[in-house]
């Protein structure tokens, strides 16, 4: 098969479930780890492929572009790590918190074994199975209804009526994307309604986002920045981005280790 081939095959492959891995791509055409890295590179330099860490994924842009959960699974793996760690130092036993759908909040359920007697509301699918895999007793799972978005999340009037009727004692909120004038923002309109839904039930308000999520704009404002409690995400975040979050929220950084940048 020629580069030209292989690419074609790649591309369509990304087009259909938004992300590929390099391991699936060798057993798929047969040939080398370093051939496909020459093939999505040289997608990359045509603009039509975003390279992450062990793959690629569809190319973002637009505020209504709204990647698959498989798609942003495999972006900044280590920060999400890292921003979990420390998000999971914030919850305390025998408290009910809420986790909103999306990649780093599904990485931090992974976080919470060793903290008792929770109960976690979520509008998730892929939290809720998280979790529930755990086979915890000490811990209630409350997945709320609604229509099934891209990234997994179920939004809209059931999800936001089930919200609206509780109180929780913190709320983590995975966001797409986040700059100065729009502030926290999602790229789905019924999700943006679900996650204010969230954000009104909490008594604190954590945003979990990674340093690649700055000057990202989505189309829906969830919530200003002044409006949450805390921020944390990781050092890798822009000294420009620091000043400019550091004075209308509380930020937290976390430090993306030697191990986990290796994982």
């Amino acid at each position: 098969m020629l580069a030209r081939q292989r690419q074609d095959v790649i591309l369509d492959e990304i087009r259909r479930t938004g992300a590929v891995q390099v391991s699936d791509l060798v057993t798929r055409l047969g040939v080398s780890d370093m051939t496909i890295r020459r093939d999505l590179d040289a997608l990359a330099r045509r603009g039509l492929v975003e390279k992450v860490y062990g793959g690629a994924t569809s190319m973002i842009g637009r505020s209504t572009d709204e990647p698959g959960f498989e798609a942003k699974s495999v972006r900044q793996l280590a920060e999400k790590e890292a921003i979990a760690r420390l998000a999971a130092e914030q919850i305390r036993p025998g408290t009910a918190i809420g986790l909103t759908a999306g990649t780093t909040t599904w990485t931090l359920a992974r976080h919470l074994d060793e903290i008792p007697d929770l109960t976690v509301v979520t509008n998730s699918v892929r939290v809720a199975d998280a979790l529930q895999q755990r086979g915890r007793t000490d811990r209630a799972v409350v997945l709320t209804g609604g229509v099934r978005t891209p990234s997994d999340a179920l939004v809209g009037p059931v999800a936001v009526k089930s919200l609206r009727s509780l109180h929780l004692d913190l709320v983590f909120l995975g966001v797409h994307g986040m700059a100065p004038r729009a502030g926290f923002t999602t790229p789905n309109l019924n999700e943006g309604e679900t996650n204010r839904a969230f954000a009104e039930a909490a008594g604190r308000l954590v945003v979990v986002a990674d340093s690649s999520k700055w000057s990202t704009v989505g189309i829906s404002t969830i919530v200003d920045f002044a409006e949450a409690d805390l921020l944390i995400s990781d050092d890798g975040l822009a000294a420009e981005a620091r000043t400019a979050l550091s004075e209308q929220v509380e930020l937290l950084l976390a430090e993306v280790t030697e191990q986990e940048e290796e994982a």
